[in-house]
Order: C-alpha cells, then structure tokens, then sequence
C-alpha cells in the first residue's frame, strides 16, 4: 500500500509576496483594529480598510469610539486574514489624523471604493445616503508587519 505523500492541501506556505500581498488586501476581507482606550485597555473592532501599497486606510463615523482613542494615542495594529486559504497579515502601525470629523472631505473616494469592495454593485446605494453624516480619516502606516500563507508552522516554531 503506497502512503499519499500529496501536500496540495496545504496551499503557497510562506510570507506574501509584495503582489501577492496587494492584491489580498484589495479583497473585501474585514479588518479587526486594535488600539488603545482612554485607560490603556486593548479596544477592537472590525472594521473597512484601504491599502495604498504603503499604508492602511480607516475611515470612522464622527461618533465611533475607535476613532478618539486612535486621535488620542497613535499606537494601535491591524489585522486581515482568511479561512480557506490561510492567508494573514498582521501590522503594528502608528495612526495618523488625517482629517477630524467633517463632510465631503478626503475620506469621500476612499470611502466610496471601500463600499464597492466590500458590498460590490450595492456598496454605493448603502454610502451616498450617508455622505452628510461627518467621518474621520486615518491613515495606519505599519511600523512593522508579518504576512502568512498556506497551512504549516514557520520555520521559527518548528
């Protein structure tokens, strides 16, 4: 009886490359945030998310808690990941106050393609009712990241 030594299942088993890493993280894939709160507890939540190729993007309703601890302590991390193909990307980054809350700024294109990639055709029938409602803008740069794929230990742990 011959052993089935066939490892496909397994999938690509690394880091992303920098293409492979782009197009998923062009995907809809939720994002969960990590900051800081006002007493210094761990706060996450999932969240939208652009990648430029440099940074993450976050866009926040004016009344999001999220979005004033990010305001009031720029540490925080990011991350994406996937079941079926294992693929992960978790970031330490310092959060960046592009735009406080307001109307019709910045964050309007970032937002209006965040709502394509997550909801598709539907996306902007569920954001321009909303565009009078002020929004924060974030810019995440990574301070340090790890990306993963495929489905076995890093060499680190073996």
């Amino acid at each position: 009886m011959s052993e089935n030594t066939d490892e496909s299942w397994r999938g690509t088993v690394g880091s992303l490359r920098s293409s492979d890493l782009d197009a998923f993280l062009a995907e809809g894939v939720i994002a969960r945030l990590a900051c800081l709160d006002g007493n210094g507890w761990p706060y996450v939540v999932p969240c939208w998310h652009e990648w430029d190729g440099e940074a993450f993007w976050v866009v926040a309703r004016k009344k999001s808690a999220w979005a004033g601890f990010l305001a009031a302590d720029a540490r925080c991390a990011i991350t994406i990941d996937e079941d079926a193909g294992q693929r992960k990307v978790a970031a330490q980054c310092s959060a960046v106050l592009v735009e406080e809350p307001n109307v019709g700024g910045d964050w309007v294109p970032i937002a209006e393609r965040m709502s394509v990639r997550y909801l598709g055709e539907n996306g902007p029938k569920y954001l321009a009712p909303t565009l009078d409602k002020q929004r924060w803008l974030f810019r995440l740069e990574p301070v340090s990241m790890q990306t993963w794929q495929g489905v076995d230990w890093a060499e680190k742990y073996k």
